[in-house]
């Protein structure tokens, strides 16, 4: 049969949560998993009703029929088998630990176990839970590609030392996660941003799934000033999205189609940023801040009307709490677009932006290498400016950005 993309993208998080507890380990839910939907597949069309329901039941099976087989190889010790030959688990008795949790963010505060490394948290939290690719979570980290691979094989070894088998933790442990929590759905955001910028479908789609996990996290923490901020982030970004690209090329921010905006998600976005900032009482955290900026960019009428002395006063904020290298980059860009208003030298900016290209991190030194090509477009440097966008065609994605890129370069 063929398994369509959508089913799988709802079924395969509870998949891996269901065996994930009956093999007490998430490396064999990811396992078990991957083999029952793959047997799915291959069954006749129309014979599998419910995805999710026959996935977790082949995999369940596939995982005793392996217990079993070490039992009679290896005779393992009685205490880990009941007389009927399996492993008694929390789905025997159809109770899930944190069952009250959306599927994947349950995988989330798993994978984001604070008994890891940061690093090797959100490695293996972006990767088995958020979906994306060992390249685009090196992208985003700044590291190498073989270093984001060799961090996650420790993380889920370390991952099993630590625990010994799967658990949800309890409403302490998740909130002791949730920073990290947070930075995983941000970094499925900014890649979606980043890299699909016009999705061919839902299944292609990672900016939308950073504002599904980012409503269900709302939903656990209604009055966390972040939780909240980065919802209405999430929320801003999507309805901000509609009029980006023309003919399959990326506009600049002075020719998006404002008109096209979703309205009903600037509404909720632009709430859930004033919830955020009185829930903060004056003392505003990473999420609240940026929210504050994604809702100066939702109401400004034009490009040249934004509020960019408002924009540098938030990025000193965001800078003090934060202190990253994609907010060095937008924080330069804020102070290029004043420069270009007020009709003064960006030399200074562009100096800065030249130091994040060379030494930065790879997506800091690509966000820097595009603002300093505006920079040559916009003050007239046109040859310059082409030179750089063909510079960066060797490291922007194939895709609508590329595209402006190209055509760019070709001025």
């Amino acid at each position: 049969m063929t398994v369509d993309p959508e089913a799988f993208r709802t079924a395969w998080p509870q998949v891996v949560r269901a065996l994930a507890v009956a093999t007490r380990s998430l490396d064999l839910g990811e396992e078990y998993a991957a083999e029952a939907f793959g047997r799915a597949a291959a069954q006749p069309e129309g014979s599998v009703r419910d995805l999710a329901a026959w996935c977790v039941r082949v995999g369940r099976h596939a995982w005793l029929d392996d217990v079993r087989r070490r039992q009679r190889l290896e005779r393992l010790e009685a205490e880990l088998a009941t007389a009927d030959g399996h492993t008694p688990t929390a789905m025997d008795s159809g109770h899930l630990p944190g069952e009250e949790l959306d599927d994947r963010l349950a995988l989330l505060f798993v994978a984001c176990d604070d008994a890891l490394a940061p690093g090797a948290q959100l490695v293996l939290a972006m990767r088995v839970v958020c979906g994306l690719s060992t390249r685009q979570i090196a992208d985003h980290l700044g590291i190498a590609e073989a270093t984001a691979a060799a961090r996650l094989t420790r993380a889920k070894a370390a991952l099993a030392r630590a625990r010994g088998e799967f658990a949800v933790p309890d409403e302490d442990g998740r909130r002791r996660r949730l920073p990290v929590v947070l930075a995983c759905v941000a970094g499925l955001l900014t890649a979606g941003q980043r890299e699909v910028v016009a999705p061919r479908d839902a299944t292609d789609d990672p900016a939308r799934d950073a504002l599904t996990l980012a409503e269900a996290l709302a939903a656990e923490h209604p009055q966390d000033p972040d939780v909240l901020g980065l919802r209405a982030v999430c929320r801003l970004a999507l309805g901000r999205r509609p009029g980006r690209v023309r003919d399959g090329v990326a506009l600049p921010l002075d020719q998006v189609h404002r008109s096209a905006w979703d309205q009903d998600l600037l509404t909720a976005g632009l709430d859930d940023a004033a919830r955020a900032a009185r829930t903060a009482r004056g003392a505003p955290g990473r999420f609240v801040l940026e929210a504050a900026i994604s809702g100066v960019h939702a109401t400004a009428p034009s490009s040249e009307r934004t509020d960019w002395d408002r924009l540098a006063q938030l990025y000193d904020a965001l800078v003090e709490v934060w202190p990253s290298p994609a907010v060095a980059v937008a924080r330069l860009v804020v102070a290029g677009r004043r420069h270009l208003r007020d009709g003064t030298d960006p030399a200074d900016v562009e100096a800065a932006l030249e130091e994040l290209v060379a030494d930065g991190p790879t997506y800091a030194a690509r966000d820097a290498g595009l603002a300093l090509a505006d920079l040559a477009f916009r003050t007239g440097r046109r040859q310059e400016a082409a030179g750089r966008y063909r510079e960066l065609l060797d490291v922007v994605p194939e895709g609508p950005l590329r595209e402006f890129c190209r055509r760019r370069s070709e001025v």
